[in-house]
């Protein structure tokens, strides 16, 4: 193979171990595998979650999964399902903009047990030392939801009771 036809190769490597990371993310919140959703971070992960109500930047990766699965153990079931990966790649680093529609359900909710979410990540990942990538920033940008949001707040309550 030729020089550029060896960067083309790269290049399709990269976008495919990218968009695991996200595929990883996705399957381990759904499946409550808090180990696997802990090696798609690096240790100083910034997650942006104002658009869903977070008050703030939340800064390191322990700090957000204690944020995480307060919520999503007290919830009966939750599906992530991501699309439309565009990702730009530069060396080490990387960003990958991907669709988000995420269902939440509570089956012991006062009302509606369902909220949906939809809206886009855009993720920040570098290559560590070991060639796997892991998010460094990620933020959800929510464009639309439907359902009973209170669940979430339920959920949380249901763990500390």
């Amino acid at each position: 193979m030729t020089n550029t036809t060896d960067a083309k190769v790269q290049l399709l490597l990269d976008r495919e171990d990218i968009s695991q990371v996200l595929y990883r993310y996705a399957t381990a919140i759904d499946t409550r595998d808090w180990e696997l959703l802990a090696s798609c971070f690096t240790e100083d992960l910034e997650a942006d979650f104002r658009s869903f109500g977070g008050r703030e930047v939340v800064k390191g990766r322990d700090t957000w999964m204690k944020a995480i699965t307060s919520t999503i153990q007290g919830l009966d079931a939750t599906q992530h399902l991501t699309a439309n990966h565009v990702h730009t790649v530069d060396g080490d680093s990387a960003t990958l903009v991907a669709y988000l529609q995420a269902l939440h359900r509570l089956d012991t909710a006062r009302s509606d047990p369902e909220y949906t979410v939809g809206g886009y990540y855009t993720c920040e990942m570098v290559r560590g030392d070991d060639a796997k990538w892991r998010m460094r920033r990620y933020a959800l940008a929510v464009t639309w939801h439907r359902g009973n949001r209170d669940i979430l707040r339920q959920a949380q309550r249901r763990l500390t009771k």
